[in-house]
């Protein structure tokens, strides 16, 4: 892979943002690389054929385009190497099926993304796969659940819909001692927020749909791993003939170089809003890690750098034709899944069916808020008008 021009002096995250992936071999003297559209690779000669002789041999094994994002991935993530896919699930699948063979078993988190669990549940279990669930508030205590079978965890944190964090180091410290790898799904965070390859993961799995395109408008994902998860990551994303189209990439390159410009915006606007809403007689609570009273704030004031725009809100008592109401009635949030826009966002969850290690039992309906980059004022001005419109039913 390429790297960018390195004189010795130490980059932030910032600089990084701007410069991974921008090695003079793939832009030239331009400040973007081309956007390849390539199939067919030409050589010089059979024997150069023949022999792999040269930077590339087939449009689905890279470009010029892909390799940028794959560099500028591997370098803000602290990787050995990454791979592109079509789609986040597309990135969990890929990386689930570099670590596991049929009579293995692997633990997920219960709080885990809804299409992984079921990607688990309806195509690994078939292949004679064993699917274990685990608290998230596990840490260390999650090897009672290791069997000699167990090869891998899957983790993610802040959990999917209910934002439960994890002990990553801990989970790491016992996979690696049971000779499991850890995969943790870091869309929330992006490597801007955590890092979690330095916090003790193999591989580190990214729905680059959200915060790195940022604009709601490409689908991606990106698996980063560490020495020991490369080869076999690699291999596999090859194997399984994944390829990302160089326009789709494009658009996530250049969103992923105003991350840091972003990012930090959603995650100001979204303590705002959270806390105004915390403090609503409606609420009963907010699920934000970021938030002092919440129960994984010291997790993620000890491991995270940063957060992004998405929470949850638990309100007092109410059922969902309530939830609803107050919902339509946003005229500031859209209605629709996904998250990571610059647009802020509404959805009733239901976690309670996707849990099987533990119980969900919340106080009222759950609705999951993204926060995007409007001015937080006239979103919570959004929210008072549509709750006083509840309120008066």
């Amino acid at each position: 892979m390429s790297t960018s021009k390195d004189d010795g002096r130490p980059s932030r995250p910032a600089t990084r943002i701007v410069r991974s992936g921008r090695g003079q071999d793939l832009v030239g003297p331009f400040v973007n690389p081309p956007v390849v559209h390539a199939s067919t690779v030409l050589f010089d000669s059979v024997d150069d054929m023949e022999q792999h002789r040269g930077r590339y041999s087939y449009g689905r094994y890279g470009t010029p385009t892909s390799e940028a994002l794959e560099t500028a991935i591997s370098e803000l993530e602290d990787g050995a190497g990454a791979v592109l896919c079509p789609s986040g699930l597309s990135a969990a699948v890929t990386a689930l099926f570099s670590c596991l063979s049929a009579g293995d078993q692997l633990l997920i988190v219960d709080s885990v993304y809804g299409p992984v669990r079921r990607f688990a549940e309806t195509m690994l279990k078939p292949l004679g796969i064993d699917i274990a669930y685990y608290d998230p508030a596990l840490a260390a205590d999650v090897e009672r659940l290791f069997s000699e079978r167990t090869r891998a965890i899957y983790a993610e944190a802040p959990g999917s819909l209910t934002f439960e964090m994890q002990d990553l180091p801990a989970l790491a410290a016992v996979a690696h001692r049971r000779g499991a790898l850890v995969l943790f799904d870091n869309t929330w965070a992006t490597p801007l927020g955590f890092k979690p390859l330095a916090h003790g993961a193999d591989l580190s799995i990214i729905a680059g749909t959200k915060y790195i395109g940022g604009h709601a408008d490409v689908m991606i994902g990106t698996v980063a791993a560490n020495e020991t998860a490369w080869p076999r990551l690699k291999e596999t994303h090859r194997a399984m003939g994944l390829h990302v189209g160089p326009d789709d990439v494009y658009l996530a390159l250049r969103g992923l170089r105003t991350l840091a410009v972003r990012l930090p915006r959603h995650a100001q606007s979204a303590m705002v809003v959270a806390t105004w809403l915390a403090a609503r007689p409606e609420v009963a609570r907010v699920l934000y890690p970021p938030l002092p009273d919440d129960p994984g704030h010291l997790l993620w004031a000890r491991d995270m750098e940063g957060a992004c725009g998405l929470f949850g809100v638990v309100f007092a008592g109410w059922d969902d034709e309530r939830a609803k109401r107050f919902i339509d009635g946003l005229r500031l949030f859209g209605i629709g899944a996904s998250w990571g826009g610059f647009e802020s966002l509404a959805t009733l969850a239901h976690p309670e069916p996707s849990r099987s290690a533990t119980a969900w039992r919340p106080e009222g309906a759950l609705v999951r808020l993204h926060i995007g980059l409007e001015d937080p004022d006239d979103l919570i001005a959004d929210l008072a008008a549509s709750l006083a419109l509840v309120d008066s039913d």
